[in-house]
């Protein structure tokens, strides 16, 4: 069979329609002359030559490496998987297959890597332990598992760097939560595609998922709620199932994700959201409201007007709950969230009211302004940052507050203007628990329709910036709230194949984007997620 573009339509509706497989069309793609690699290197060469694989394969590690070990052991899974021989630490004088060699550089890009493959061996070079991390994952899709030793692999050389420092994807463990091990599965798969950021949301209104040792009940009350509404909302569903569900993530598993996140050069954010999005805190602890309450974590989805009040006893909280927080995640920002707070209780609360005729504040929304400052002042005594959704910026944040843009652009575009770092992150091409076809038989989702062509086309620096402004741009990000989402089978549904779009906007060079491109090397991607027994949606039809 001959793959090229003119056969795509018809390939893609042979796998679609399950008579050709993701692997058999993988094998038939031009692998010999340019392997399918997602996310597309900034530079690739194709050179004359094969390399081809020793009966014993042979690594050598060069330059000083703190985590030499999981360098090493992360090579010989690579070798191992891709032709099933025996790897060896390669003698002074001997045959070396693949040669990997740290060279500090304070001028290169910390995740940058440079790969050889030539007829007497593989090298990869890197400044960091990070960039030679991920120069083996991209060897790991030209070496495939299951390779044709025989055959070997092409001859070339590739020069790769990241266009963006901030390549993240959101999940939402608060409304349904995943398993450790499911966690961990998506890690992998992260780091395979070069994301470097995970966004842990651990709190909403449906439920709190975090331990929190200062305040037990947070456990006890605010991780279970009674029961869930069945089926969307957006279409009226009222009923609930009257099915207990909660859970939370102890500490001891947090710092677990945390550690198994830092081996894949993964940082993990957690979020906690406040002022709203607090009912389920509010369950355990209602003097935190600015009404009597009595507060039931939340059985339906939506926003409530509930949110914590502005009272020194909630600021004694939200500083224990960061104190206990910050000991697990060591990440450089702190997620406040600020999103989707209604000003109704503050407008009727005198404690609320009195603050604001007290620091001369405008309005409500300047008082969360006000109310996050703080905040940040707390987080920032701690020598981290605080990272919210593009609201904060209704309150006047401080200048070191980095926005995440979700509400389409516009936040993220008057968030750079006023110098404000900025990750991308809107619901018109980041929202991945939207439907990915408008078919009947799409599994339950939220509501809107976000298709693989619309993430692949996403941009994040937008033309209106200048050049000083889109620097604040630190990269985008990808989002999946769970509303819909009650299994690990379902949260893979709705990440494949739409990440491997995201990845490649996130990594590689604007001009070398290209669809059609991205499609000829989809299959092979597709292939492996079948070998991992990863759940994804199929292709549809053109």
């Amino acid at each position: 069979m001959r793959f090229d573009r003119r056969t795509l339509p018809s390939l893609l509706v042979a796998v679609c329609c399950g008579a050709i497989s993701p692997r058999a069309l993988a094998e038939d793609a031009p692998t010999a002359t340019t392997p399918a690699i997602i996310p597309l290197p900034a530079s690739m060469e194709m050179d004359a030559g094969r390399f081809h694989p020793g009966k014993t394969l042979h690594v050598a590690i060069t330059g000083k490496l703190a985590d030499r070990r999981a360098i090493a052991t992360l090579a010989n899974e690579v070798l191992r998987d891709a032709w099933h021989r025996p790897v060896a630490t390669a003698s002074a004088k001997g045959r070396v297959d693949l040669r990997l060699a740290v060279a500090p550089d304070a001028a290169a890009n910390p995740e940058s890597y440079s790969l050889r493959i030539a007829r007497d061996g593989i090298v990869i070079r890197a400044p960091t332990s990070t960039g030679l991390f991920y120069g083996l994952q991209t060897l790991r899709q030209i070496a495939t598992p299951g390779s044709d030793a025989s055959a070997g692999l092409p001859a070339l050389h590739i020069a790769d760097q990241p266009r963006f420092h901030y390549r993240g994807l959101m999940l939402d463990s608060a409304r349904h939560m995943q398993p450790i091990a499911a966690i961990k599965q998506q890690l992998d798969l992260m780091a395979r595609y070069k994301f470097n950021t995970f966004h842990w949301h651990l709190t909403d209104d449906q439920g709190w998922r975090i331990e929190i040792k200062r305040f037990p009940k947070l456990a006890s009350i605010s991780s279970m709620r009674k029961e869930t509404v069945i089926g969307n909302i957006s279409n009226g569903a009222t009923a609930r199932d009257g099915i207990p569900y909660g859970g939370y993530y102890t500490q001891a598993q947090a710092r677990e994700i945390v550690a198994y996140a830092r081996a894949r050069h993964i940082t993990v954010i957690p979020e906690i959201d406040m002022p709203g999005h607090m009912v389920a805190a509010l369950a355990a602890y209602p003097e935190l409201a600015c009404t009597p309450g009595p507060f039931e974590v939340y059985t339906t989805w939506g926003i409530s007007d509930d949110v914590l009040c502005p009272s020194p006893q909630t600021f004694a909280f939200i500083e224990g709950v960061l104190d206990e927080v910050m000991a697990i995640f060591p990440s450089h920002y702190i997620h406040v969230g600020g999103d989707e707070a209604p000003t109704t209780r503050w407008k009727q609360s005198a404690l609320a009211q009195d603050i604001i005729r007290r620091e001369g504040l405008k309005d409500e929304h300047a008082l969360q302004g006000w109310f996050l400052r703080r905040v940040e002042g707390f987080v920032r005594a701690h020598g981290r940052t605080i990272i919210g959704w593009d609201e904060i910026l209704e309150g006047g944040p401080s200048p070191t507050a980095t926005v995440m843009s979700w509400r389409g652009m516009q936040g993220g575009i008057e968030a750079a203007r006023l110098g404000h770092d900025v990750v991308m992150s809107p619901t018109s091409h980041a929202y991945l628990d939207y439907c990915q076809s408008k078919a009947k038989t799409e599994p339950p989702c939220i509501g809107s329709f976000l298709p693989l062509r619309k993430v692949y086309d996403f941009e994040p620096v937008p033309d209106e910036l200048t050049a000083d402004q889109a620097a604040h741009i630190l990269g985008g990000q990808g989002n999946l709230w769970t509303e819909y989402l009650k299994t690990p089978q379902d949260v893979q549904y709705m990440l494949f194949p739409r990440s491997f779009a995201l990845a490649e906007v996130l990594w590689s060079p604007k001009q070398s984007r290209d669809w059609n491109g991205f499609l000829l090397r989809l299959p092979a991607q597709l292939a492996e997620l079948d070998r991992l027994h990863v759940n994804y949606r199929r292709l549809d039809a053109p």
